[in-house]
């Protein structure tokens, strides 16, 4: 980047990292120097660039890492490494990138993954907002992968500011258009196996004082959820996404920034063979055409979901001093997740596997609060704060519960059978 006429210059939105600065101008010296970002606290760097002199030397020597002074065991993951690596599953991206890119860490059906051998205890920090419920494709939507600047994988034991799980946080720094003078975005589109096809737009611009990135996905796949056989059935899924984050400078020492998305997904539940082929009412007792006891045919089981995610989160930074930061923030999410069952609820009664049909109609609300201190000085760096964070859930579930017996249907011989079912609700 370039300086200001003064010889000033600003770098906005910096994940978390040790960087390796050099400055270079016409009829001065090189300049370089190491700096580690791990706060809030703007890092103020003062160059002094020296004349350069007549004559010139050029020594040839082997190039350190950097090494980062982290007690903490994790794994930074940047845009670089975001188009090298094929991803396996493209409606859970991000946790299929943390997978393929972080150690310790193992996959699971669906979008879920393990670390460090715990089961869902795992949760995401994204531009400093907590978010601890299930990420998996099943029960919750994603942010896309267009909005992410970089990624810090936290495993083992995380750092008490992120609290509540045991195992592993994904510390999600969003992508920014604050500086991007000259707009900035991409279009891409792909067509992969299972017929599945995934487009997006991403865009960047502002100045020096605000800023607005903009990212659209849509994605559609044969293969949305992870089928129980070899062979792909009934596991047709959609994906559309939209994600928009707003920055503003108020002053030299309050900034506003702020997160806005919304998600919807639907996706079928993949069938066995049995689910697929035979249901209750075709094959358990007699072969009876594939008839229900209403005498209407009964088909394979059409389960299916819809999960409509909205995210707000806006924050206000105040520089207190040099060495001080305050930041308050506000965020509201709620995922609103349905759950159909087959149209005929007989096609549910699949033999030696399911013997109810269910639908679910929930909402999971997680609304709060955080604020914090930053102090730095030197090599001591001390942050305090807290978060207070309310979940609403309302739920209402249907069900129905079938039994099977003997059954006689035309033109058979032998003892008669009956079948039972039993309707409930629950809210």
């Amino acid at each position: 980047m370039l300086t200001d006429s003064s010889g000033k210059f600003s770098i906005p939105n910096v994940p978390f990292n040790p960087y390796h600065v050099s400055v270079t101008g016409s009829g001065f010296a090189p300049y370089a120097q190491d700096i580690e970002v791990r706060s809030v606290v703007p890092v103020n760097v003062s160059i002094v660039l020296k004349v350069a002199g007549s004559s010139e030397s050029v020594t040839v020597e082997a190039a350190g890492d950097l090494l980062e002074n982290e007690p903490t065991f994790h794994t930074d993951v940047d845009r670089d490494l975001f188009d090298k690596i094929p991803l396996e599953s493209q409606s859970s991206s991000v946790s299929s990138l943390v997978t393929l890119a972080t150690p310790g860490i193992a996959a699971d059906s669906n979008g879920l993954f393990h670390g460090m051998g715990d089961h869902a205890e795992n949760s995401f920090s994204v531009d400093g907002q907590p978010i601890t419920d299930q990420q998996s494709k099943v029960f919750s939507n994603q942010i896309p992968m267009d909005s992410i600047q970089s990624l810090e994988v936290i495993s083992g034991a995380p750092p008490a500011e992120f609290g509540e799980k045991a195992s592993v946080v994904i510390n999600v720094t969003t992508r920014s258009g604050q500086g991007e003078t000259t707009p900035h975005g991409s279009v891409t589109a792909s067509y992969g196996s299972f017929g599945t096809s995934n487009a997006g737009f991403n865009f960047g611009y502002g100045g020096k004082q605000w800023g607005n990135f903009i990212s659209v996905n849509g994605l559609n796949s044969g293969r949305f959820l992870d089928p129980p056989e070899f062979e792909v059935v009934h596991a047709k899924g959609n994906e559309e996404n939209i994600f928009d984050r707003v920055d503003l400078q108020l002053s030299s020492a309050d900034s506003i920034h702020a997160n806005f998305g919304f998600t919807r997904s639907w996706f079928q539940t993949p069938n066995s063979f049995d689910a697929q082929n035979a249901t209750a009412w075709n094959g358990l007792v007699v072969d009876n055409g594939g008839l229900g006891p209403n005498g209407l045919p009964v088909g394979p089981a059409d389960q299916r979901s819809q999960i409509k995610t909205f995210n707000i989160a806006p924050s206000w930074t105040h520089l207190i001093s040099p060495t001080t930061v305050f930041t308050l923030g506000a965020f509201v999410r709620r995922d609103h997740f349905n759950y159909y069952p087959s149209n005929n609820p007989f096609a549910d009664l699949a033999p030696a596997l399911q013997q109810e049909t269910f639908a679910q109609d929930r909402k999971l609300t997680n609304s709060g609060v955080r604020a914090d201190f930053s102090y730095v000085k030197g090599i001591h760096n001390i942050k305090i704060g807290g978060t207070y964070q309310q979940t609403f859930l309302d739920e209402d579930n249907r069900f129905g519960i079938g039994c099977m017996r003997r059954m006689r249907f035309p033109k058979e011989t032998g003892p008669l059978t009956s079948a039972c079912g039993r309707i409930f609700t629950t809210a």
